[in-house]
């Protein structure tokens, strides 16, 4: 499934607030450009981790994920959902420290969670903002 239009779903886990954004992408530089949207929007989020699932000109299937320095491998956890949902475009998860420390496990539940909403987003209506 390729995705179409922006889906956005927010999330809040032991006051820290996590952002999430799935959109169409086609190349890195359409992630580079959310990137430094999402960082204008969530001036205070500590990490703004992502990933991407498209195809190169030759029709593979290209794969790319980031941490931003987060704990627990978010990245990776969004690229195996888009994986699993079989969905090309990007997701980009904004998280804004609460003061309470999740842990690596919390931390990857924290951001599929997020990412699961936008993606349920993507599949329930309009583009939620």
């Amino acid at each position: 499934m390729r995705v179409e239009r922006e889906s956005e779903f927010k999330l809040t886990v032991e006051r820290s607030r996590f952002h999430a954004v799935l959109f169409p992408a086609a190349s890195d530089a359409d992630v580079a450009a959310m990137l430094r949207r999402q960082k204008g929007e969530h001036r205070k989020a500590n990490h703004h981790c992502w990933a991407r699932r498209g195809r190169d000109g030759r029709g593979g299937v290209v794969e790319r994920s980031k941490d931003d320095g987060e704990v627990g491998h978010p990245g990776r956890v969004l690229l195996e959902l888009l994986r699993n949902a079989d969905i090309e475009g990007a997701i980009v998860v904004s998280r804004v420290f609460g003061g309470v420390k999740l842990g690596v496990g919390g931390v990857s539940r924290a951001f599929r969670e997020a990412a699961a909403g936008a993606i349920a987003a993507d599949r329930s209506g309009p583009a939620q903002r």
